[in-house]
């Protein structure tokens, strides 16, 4: 539990009736929210300059004429660098500390992203892509952990999904900025390197305290799969098509002659779809079989992508296709989440999510390049192509799971919360705790392992 000590606030004497406790505990919370608003400011403005960049760099690779597997490389260099940037900063923010990471990482990425515009080569870009990676994985874990040290159990839930609308809203927002200039030019890197460079000031004039941050204790992936298989599965099948989605997506909207209002709706339809959608999805999934709502979710995400491959579409129903694909495609990372929390006792649920975020990078590096690679064999349609073999390889896979092992009954199940694919917010599992039983039997999927 923590003390007053502890969050860094000294008890008043409490008068007879409460009033001076009261309007001190009033004010301390004022103050705290206030520097979660400055953290959240900043948010946003790394969301708005890195959802820039990250469409720009495939539209603007396509009118420079790479062939669409080459620019499927530099969009997953940029997953390579992610996974080994989030390891860097969890060990080197206990170091130095969060602002300072912050600062350092932040003024790398905004100078790489400049790089983008003054030499125009794949192999700069891959890596640049590759830096830029890596930064923007320790800005989120400097961010994400500050943030959720700072919520308590009362307003966790409301911290951490503000924050994750804030993020995918400015995603979504910042795809309006691509109409402001010239794609052709340097003046919208130059935009983007000033929004993540702008993002600095509310992170290093915040009144916050930042926390320590401490690394989970490992858990192998043997012994995960030992306990649940479905969840590795699954989280590794979505990130390879999140990822193809995300970071192709762009390349197909430039490649079919999209105007450039019309790809940043493009993309920005997915992070809305992901954004509304990512709740209703997960409160279903604990109140009814969390394996059947994920069936049904990716089921419904490779339909959708049927569609995409084999219909004729105007802009406007792509844009609407797009929504609907990422509504149902993006929240399956929470899902297999929450599904494997579902058999992990308390202490391994951590070290669990640390892995899986592993697990969700190494197909978010493998998604850019499959679609790149069956776009330049093929067309254009190589997109919808991978999204349809992807999703259709997680449905089967659940069916085949459904068919073989009973899963938890609903009332055992642990509570859904919407999670960052990123994996900085691992903390946040620490506050996850079973609704089942101690001792109750189990009859599912896996044998849920004795609590260590």
């Amino acid at each position: 539990m923590e003390t007053e000590r502890e969050v860094g606030r000294s008890a008043p004497e409490r008068s007879s009736d409460g009033t001076i406790a009261d309007v001190t505990a009033t004010a301390d919370q004022a103050r705290s929210f206030g520097g979660l608003s400055s953290l959240l400011s900043g948010v946003g403005l790394l969301g708005l300059g890195n959802g820039l960049l990250n469409t720009l760099i495939g539209v603007r690779a396509s009118i420079e004429g790479f062939d669409t597997l080459v620019t499927g490389l530099i969009v997953a260099g940029y997953y390579v660098g992610f996974i080994g940037g989030s390891q860097f900063a969890v060990k080197a923010v206990g170091r130095v500390g969060h602002i300072r990471i912050f600062a350092a990482l932040a003024s790398t990425a905004s100078t790489a992203t400049l790089v983008y515009g003054l030499v125009v080569s794949p192999v700069a870009w891959l890596v640049v892509r590759l830096i830029s990676g890596f930064c923007m994985a320790g800005l989120y874990v400097a961010i994400e952990s500050w943030l959720n040290s700072r919520a308590d159990n009362t307003n966790r839930g409301r911290v951490l999904s503000g924050y994750l609308a804030i993020t995918m809203l400015a995603v979504a927002a910042s795809q309006l900025l691509l109409t402001v200039a010239p794609i052709e030019g340097l003046e919208l890197f130059v935009l983007s390197s000033i929004l993540v460079s702008m993002s600095l000031v509310p992170v290093v004039l915040t009144g916050a305290k930042a926390p320590p941050i401490i690394a989970p204790e490992p858990l192998s992936l043997v012994e995960l799969w030992q306990t649940i298989p479905t969840g590795i599965v699954v989280i590794f099948i979505t990130g390879v098509s999140v990822g193809a989605l995300r970071g192709i997506g762009a390349v197909y909207a430039a490649e079919i002659d999209m105007s450039p209002a019309a790809i940043g709706a493009f993309v920005a339809s997915i992070s809305l779809g992901a954004s509304l959608l990512q709740t209703p999805v997960g409160r279903l999934s604990d109140t009814i079989p969390r394996r059947v709502v994920m069936l049904t979710a990716v089921t419904g995400a490779a339909a959708l992508s049927a569609v995409g491959a084999l219909v004729d579409l105007e802009t406007t129903a792509l844009i609407i296709l797009m929504f609907g694909i990422g509504g149902l495609a993006v929240p399956m990372y929470s899902l297999g989440i929450a599904y494997t929390n579902d058999w992990l006792t308390d202490d391994q649920r951590v070290p669990a999510a640390a892995l899986l975020i592993l697990v969700n990078g190494a197909g978010s590096i493998v998604g850019p390049v499959l679609a790149g690679a069956v776009m330049s064999f093929a067309s254009a349609n190589g997109f919808f192509a991978t999204l349809v073999a992807t999703h259709t390889l997680t449905a089967t896979y659940l069916v085949y799971r459904i068919m073989r092992r009973r899963a938890h009954r609903v009332s055992e199940q642990t509570r859904f919360l919407a999670m960052s694919s990123r994996g900085v917010a691992l903390a946040v599992l620490r506050q996850l705790t079973p609704r089942k039983a101690d001792g109750q039997d189990h009859n599912g999927d896996e044998t849920p392992r004795p609590s260590r």
